[in-house]
């Protein structure tokens, strides 16, 4: 019975999360900027850990709102790149661009989350580890479309991207 029950959990996340993967996720104008915890965390949600980086971007750079139009600003879609402005990308070898935007958006929205509508519940080190995890993937996934000579460069810029933010990012 207990195994059962843990099939079924793993099997409702796993089609959860590919329904929410293929599906825009807009919230209504009614509720766009609305307060609503609820709505609010699943739109940051949504844009960390099941949106395409791709769109992601496409996203941020627009301000895209929860009610899908440009120009939100309830949200912070600011972005340092990672704290790392001197570093950058090299361009060549690996470009993270795109990825720290998603972990500065996480970071900075997970905070304000937390600042609006109660501590500790949205900004934890579980969250933080949760959205450096994600910054993780993002690299790894950009270093795979590089040329199989400069993979393992990228890679290994990656790991050190990833061990500084787990080093130096937060609670």
């Amino acid at each position: 019975m207990r195994r059962t029950a843990h099939v079924l959990v793993a099997v409702t996340s796993i089609l959860t999360a590919l329904v929410s993967a293929t599906l825009p996720f807009r919230l209504n104008a009614a509720s766009a900027g609305s307060g609503s915890a609820v709505d609010d965390s699943a739109f940051v949600e949504q844009l960390l850990f099941a949106t395409p980086l791709k769109r992601f971007s496409t996203d941020a750079k627009n301000r895209i709102g929860p009610d899908g139009q440009a120009g939100d600003s309830w949200f912070d879609w600011s972005t340092d790149f990672c704290s790392a402005p001197l570093l950058g990308n090299t361009g060549r070898s690996f470009n993270f661009t795109e990825p720290c935007r998603r972990h500065d958006f996480g970071y900075r929205n997970t905070k304000l989350l937390d600042d609006r509508y109660g501590h500790g519940l949205y900004w934890n080190g579980a969250a933080r580890k949760r959205i450096d995890l994600q910054f993780l993937a993002d690299m790894k996934a950009s270093c795979r479309v590089r040329s199989m000579l400069l993979v393992p460069t990228c890679l290994s810029w990656a790991y050190t991207f990833y061990g500084a933010v787990r080093t130096f990012g937060g609670p």
